[in-house]
């Protein structure tokens, strides 16, 4: 269960800030899939997969087509490089960060102050990455499937974990067969909404009560920065804990 706090949001409305910030997200995605490969969807899975994203999200297709020329090079932007992240929450939680930016001293310093704000630390390389396995990440919609149904259908090579919920589902694979585990089980009839390389904690922490808002607190305000594309800790989430949050 150790991204089951992703669908938990302390404040579930959307402000018009934090659409802006999602389209920031979304953009960075498209660009750095098109720096990655090709700027053609059809042989670009990744590239293909971020703009099904961002049309989910309603995101205008001017803003699509300009990450794209971006991602090309030929907008004559700063280029946007991948970066990680490491260091301690609130309660000792750990937290692993991938970033996409273009300029790595701003997003750095304010990443530095989300920590410090809510208790935290942000640390050296390596400081928690030991504490988590690397892993291909596969999200999947569930599309009304049962978790036997969705396990069943996840058994495809390089597979070696599934995380239901009737929102979202996580499959876990080897990082290395990523791709063909995608490919399978989209072979198999699963909607993938997502795939990409990842981490997953090796022991998990359980914070109760006032200790798991503030926590939550902290993982959200590192998700809502526009620069995040993907966070990880190793936080465990009950689902008593969950319905409590509700």
């Amino acid at each position: 269960m150790g991204r089951k706090w992703q669908n938990i949001k302390l404040d579930k409305g959307k402000s018009d800030q934090q659409r802006g910030a999602l389209f920031t997200k979304l953009s960075k995605e498209i660009t750095l899939a098109v720096k990655g490969g090709s700027p053609d969807p059809e042989s670009n899975h990744r590239l293909k997969i971020a703009i099904e994203k961002a049309r989910e999200n309603n995101m205008p297709q001017d803003n699509i087509k300009r990450a794209i020329t971006r991602g090309s090079g030929a907008s004559g932007e700063k280029e946007i490089e991948e970066l990680r992240y490491e260091g301690y929450g609130p309660h000792g939680v750990a937290v692993v960060l991938d970033a996409a930016t273009d300029n790595r001293n701003r997003t750095a310093g304010e990443l530095r102050f989300l920590f410090s704000k809510h208790g935290g630390t942000l640390g050296e390389t390596g400081s928690v990455g030991w504490m988590f396995d690397a892993v291909g990440i596969v999200e999947v919609d569930p599309q009304r499937k049962t978790e036997d149904a969705l396990t069943e259908a996840a058994l495809v090579d390089g597979v070696i974990d599934v995380e239901y919920s009737e929102e979202e589902a996580t499959i876990y694979t080897e990082p290395a067969l990523l791709a063909s585990a995608r490919e399978g089980l989209a072979a198999n009839g699963l909607r993938v909404t997502g795939a990409y390389l990842g981490v997953r904690a090796k022991q998990t922490v359980a914070p109760e009560d006032g200790a798991l808002r503030e926590v939550l607190g902290f993982l959200d305000a590192l998700e809502s920065h526009e620069d995040a594309q993907h966070v990880f800790s190793n936080l465990h989430v009950s689902d008593a804990a969950m319905e409590a949050l509700a």
